[in-house]
């Protein structure tokens, strides 16, 4: 048993002061406001629940500031961003996955990520055509090693496009066949553990049949667990799904299949009004990923609209060219403010912004995760996170504008420590696997070059 005093705390009905958690089995166990700090208990100034990474691919950790030269032509977009991708696939054996999603698992604990789901379409490594797991090993084992809670979301991958049946060769890594893909998740399923769940998932509806969307939904719905899927990031897969299915892809999906609270779907960047308004009733949670997005030039989501229809939201950190969730969360309100030109537009529910994104991200990133219960409260997981009050980016706050400054102040975040699952990871703002990972992950990346052995 743990117990934990915060001189603050953020539970779900607000701040509280002098707020004593009781932790056991990795989880909250109990809740007890307005005491006196016991002898034993451990002190936090400032104590908030931890986010759930919503969308990862851990492996892209090793291209962040690899595609930021333009290219001869000048036309450079998602598609030619993801030429770069499939190079670094190419690169990918089990080994050097494992060191490089160790460092992003690292990196994202140290920032106040919690949990990742871990979006996996890399099923095999370069010249191999086994189905032996190596890969999902990678995953998992740098989950373990970093102590992240890890949402394991094996992908379906089969085909080029809508109307590209055979996979390119830079898609043949990542191919699996229904069969062989549906008996890799009930493997991988068989290992669950309390700091690993599985969830199911389809790249999009471009790479995956209607049929095979249609089973592995089934599956989701009979395992009840996450289910995700990639859908509108690009306007080049709304007119070619337009072409193909004759509707926009939120419509399609909706038209198609029984989309609900277990479902996520990331990016949803594309959608007319009509979209908007349907999908924020499924209670569908939506991945956004700001900074990828805004990196591969995406586009907008429409935030306002969707949160007036109070539309659930989750933050990803997707190609992790930042592993910083309030920077996520401050980068998603700024671009509509770009757009909009105006300010304070994701107030709907609160007039503060800060604190509206910090505790949808909360509510939306456990429902992303498989988590049934999210934030500092009894029954949930202890997956936790201590500020420093008196950080010069928190001094002077109050509860109403706290989380304001947390996530619209652009310094050093002044996390303390983390916890996952009542285990401390990260102490004085340091990961205990820092230096190891580091090194791991130095090694790995020099070595990208030589394609094709295997770890």
């Amino acid at each position: 048993m743990t117990t934990i005093f915060a001189q603050k705390a953020l539970l779900p009905e607000g701040w509280a002061d002098d707020v004593r958690l009781s932790v056991a089995d990795g989880c909250i166990r109990s809740i007890v406001r307005n005491v006196r700090r016991g002898d034993d208990d451990i002190l936090a100034e400032c104590l908030i629940p931890g986010l759930c990474n919503s969308h990862s691919h851990a492996f892209q950790r090793a291209l962040a500031g690899r595609t930021e030269e333009r290219s001869p032509a000048g036309q450079d977009n998602f598609w030619t961003w993801r030429e770069r991708m499939y190079e670094l696939a190419a690169s990918m054996n089990a080994e050097r996955l494992q060191a490089i999603a160790r460092q992003a698992y690292v990196e994202m604990l140290s920032s106040g990520y919690t949990s990742v789901a871990e979006f996996h379409y890399l099923h095999r490594e370069p010249g191999s055509d086994s189905d032996d797991d190596r890969m999902f090993a990678a995953i998992r084992d740098a989950a373990k090693d970093s102590g992240i809670r890890l949402t394991y979301v094996p992908v379906l991958y089969e085909r080029g496009g809508f109307d590209q049946l055979e996979l390119s060769a830079s898609q043949k890594l990542f191919a699996l066949d229904l069969d062989c893909f549906l008996e890799h998740h009930a493997r991988v399923s068989a290992q669950s553990t309390d700091r690993m769940s599985v969830g199911i998932g389809a790249h999009s509806i471009r790479a995956v049949s209607s049929a095979s969307l249609a089973e592995i939904a089934a599956v989701a719905k009979s395992a009840d667990c996450p289910m995700h899927l990639h859908i509108a990031e690009q306007q080049r897969e709304v007119d070619q799904c337009l072409a193909h299915y004759e509707r926009r892809p939120v419509r399609w999906l909706l038209e198609n299949f029984d989309v609900d609270s277990n479902w996520c779907l990331v990016h949803a960047t594309h959608m007319d009004a009509e979209e908007i308004e349907q999908l924020a009733a499924t209670r569908a949670v939506v991945s956004l990923c700001p900074s990828t997005e805004a990196n591969l030039g995406d586009g907008l989501f429409p935030l306002s609209a969707y949160l007036q229809h109070n539309g659930r939201i989750a933050i990803g950190s997707d190609s992790h060219v930042t592993l910083n969730p309030f920077e996520e969360l401050r980068w998603l309100e700024y671009g509509q403010r770009l757009a909009a030109q105006s300010r304070n537009i994701a107030s709907h529910r609160d007039s503060h912004v800060g604190r509206e994104l910090f505790e949808r991200a909360v509510e939306g990133g456990a429902a992303a995760c498989g988590l049934k219960k999210s934030g500092i409260t009894e029954g949930a997981v202890a997956d936790l996170v201590t500020l420093y009050g008196e950080d010069p980016m928190l001094v002077g706050h109050d509860d109403a504008s706290r989380l304001d400054a947390l996530v619209f102040s652009g310094y050093q975040l002044p996390i303390e420590s983390v916890m996952v699952a009542g285990e401390w990871l990260v102490m004085t703002g340091e990961h205990r696997a820092r230096e190891d990972s580091r090194k791991a992950f130095a090694d790995a990346v020099r070595n990208l070059g030589s394609s094709g052995e295997r770890g």
